[in-house]
């Protein structure tokens, strides 16, 4: 089964791809004759290469993003699965197989391999790392990304360096973004951080956007120096265009 997405280079496949001068020891049958009529050269109609490509995909299990607001409907863990999991179906439907990055050392093949690719993701909530991932496969990373940006980077960095290209969608609820608190508020934290009263939570809202817009800059930094690309996602928006990005970023370039 052949992929979707062409490899940007000539081989097998249905998709037209570049017209080439024709070379000795060329098979006389590869000649494109209408082409050549039109001057007094041969030439040969090469096809795109088509093959199946390797996605590896990760989302964050993290306590962090089993959180919503009130501006939300969902969880960021439920959007982050569901956009997953319909990144997933599209590329297996396509002919390319899907691997849960870190989890178990095999890839997932063939349309009827969503849900045993569902049903392992349910059972595991491993780091984004996998030392079998297949050199040059593709990569998509998607959570909230609010740890530390060295942990970010190590892992992007150990990615990169397989070598494979990446992507990384942040996923963040509305509140996260804009802070929409007043008064007197008591923020907990999920993942051992330490509790924080704050007695007038607007006299920091300018503060808490810059730094969130430098935590920003730095994740982008990270992928751009990776070659990655980076999205951002809100969970009181659609999921439907943050599924489309994800899906043209992983075509070829």
């Amino acid at each position: 089964m052949q992929g979707v997405h062409g490899r940007r280079r000539s081989g097998q496949g249905d998709a037209f791809w570049q017209f080439r001068p024709f070379l000795t020891g060329d098979a006389a049958a590869r000649i494109d004759w209408r082409q050549s009529a039109k001057s007094d050269r041969l030439f040969i109609r090469e096809t795109e290469w088509e093959a199946a490509q390797t996605v590896a995909v990760w989302r964050d299990a993290s306590p962090s993003m089993a959180w919503r607001s009130g501006l939300a409907t969902v969880e960021k863990r439920a959007r982050a699965e569901l956009l997953l999991l319909a990144l997933a179906a599209l590329l297996l439907r396509g002919g390319e197989r899907v691997r849960l990055l870190g989890a178990e050392r095999r890839s997932f093949a063939g349309r009827g391999a969503l849900v045993p690719l569902a049903e392992a993701l349910g059972r595991v909530a491993p780091p984004p790392e996998d030392a079998a991932i297949p050199r040059h496969a593709r990569v998509v990373l998607i959570g909230d990304f609010l740890d530390p940006l060295a942990e970010t980077s190590r892992v992007v960095a150990a990615l990169a360096a397989r070598p494979v290209r990446g992507h990384l969608l942040q996923v963040l609820d509305p509140a996260e973004e804009s802070l929409p608190y007043a008064g007197r508020i008591r923020f907990e934290g999920v993942e051992g951080a330490e509790h924080a009263l704050l007695p007038r939570v607007e006299g920091v809202r300018a503060l808490y956007a810059e730094r969130l817009a430098a935590h920003r800059d730095g994740l982008k930094a990270i992928c751009a120096a990776a070659g990655w690309g980076f999205a951002l996602h809100h969970t009181d928006q659609p999921p439907e265009a943050a599924l489309l990005a994800l899906h043209q970023a992983l075509a070829p370039g």
